[in-house]
């Protein structure tokens, strides 16, 4: 069955992962999408790491159900090439830092001249004016600026940390993608060619606000409850290992601390109620739950708790999540 996007036509002229990855969502929902690479090499993602007979990974995973065409665009052949293929397309996207476009001649003012309805998506760094607006950047420098190396604090160690993947980069390729979509349909309703302009420090902060920001969110006096979620993020200690225990309800608190035989203080009078959070036992029910996650084995307290219906999950390796049951049922 064909997708939802079926019928439209995508140039793709971004690399590595914020346009490409949003370009790549759009072909899995039905678009064509040309992807436009420099000769000879293609483009960056094709020489970075884990690559086999030609083919990189990072390549493939944020570029497959594209087709692909080599032009020189600084050319003025290859430009003709790039207008031909702009004349019968929908959407066009590209993540140079700003003015770069422009002096290609493939600016928006340049390729409206060819196409007036197309929908133009342009990905930056900080944004298209401002202080930082020249400055090239990357997925680590702005969960930097935007508060995910601070919030990956472990209070045992307290020494800021990254997030070990582009999560950055990502969070704008699906702001890209959902923009675009949007622009889409206005186009549809009668309202023309839409440029969308996202910048990876406004999609990454915006991605981090909603549980991120919260301390910055309700400001001034009586703020009741003040607790950030994320703060219990944890690994807690087994018996052999580490695992993942998360308790929103005091309903979890209680049935975990029944599992791990705490009963006196699951049925203590404090523990009534939906909530938990600003409970002054919270802190004595927490190190008993982790005191007794503490004698057993990981495989012991994963099938303990799952059987008490206690949200909790053993810390899988990469090679283990290939294999984990549910993955594999949801293919």
């Amino acid at each position: 069955m064909a997708g939802p996007l079926d019928g439209i036509r995508v140039v793709d002229v971004s690399e590595v992962i914020s346009g490409p990855l949003a370009a790549m969502i759009l072909a899995d929902q039905g678009a064509d999408v040309i992807k436009v690479e420099p000769l000879k090499y293609g483009e960056e993602s094709r020489q970075l790491a884990n690559y086999r007979a030609g083919m990189a990974a990072l390549y493939a995973n944020c570029n497959h159900g594209k087709r692909s065409i080599g032009v020189n665009l600084k050319d003025p052949e290859g430009l003709k090439i790039l207008y031909r293929l702009v004349e019968t397309a929908d959407v066009f996207i590209q993540n140079w830092r700003p003015g770069a476009a422009d002096r290609l001649k493939e600016g928006e003012s340049d390729l409206r001249k060819i196409n007036p309805e197309i929908v133009y998506a342009s990905i930056s760094g900080y944004g298209d004016e401002g202080p930082y607006a020249d400055r090239r950047g990357y997925d680590p420098i702005f969960q930097s600026f935007t508060g995910y190396v601070a919030a990956q604090t472990n209070p045992e160690i307290p020494i800021p940390d990254l997030v070990r993947n582009a999560v950055v980069d990502k969070a704008t390729s699906h702001t890209v993608a959902q923009g675009i979509t949007a622009a889409l349909l206005a186009r549809e309703r009668g309202r023309g060619g839409q440029h969308v302009r996202v910048a990876m420090l406004d999609a990454g902060l915006s991605f981090f606000w909603p549980d991120g920001m919260l301390r910055e969110s309700l400001v001034g006096e009586g703020v009741e409850n003040y607790v950030i979620p994320g703060e219990r993020y944890q690994l807690i200690p087994t018996s052999d290992g580490q695992i993942v225990l998360w308790m929103g309800t005091a309903e979890q608190s209680r049935a975990a601390l029944r599992a791990l035989g705490r009963e006196d203080l699951a049925e203590d009078p404090s523990q009534r109620g939906r909530a938990m959070l600003s409970d002054a036992s919270v802190e004595a029910r927490t190190e008993a739950i982790n005191a007794g996650l503490a004698q057993l084995t990981t495989a012991e307290a994963y099938q303990r708790l799952v059987e008490a219906e206690v949200p909790i999950a053993p810390v899988l390796t990469r090679e283990e999540v290939l294999v984990d049951p549910q993955i594999v049922h949801n293919g």
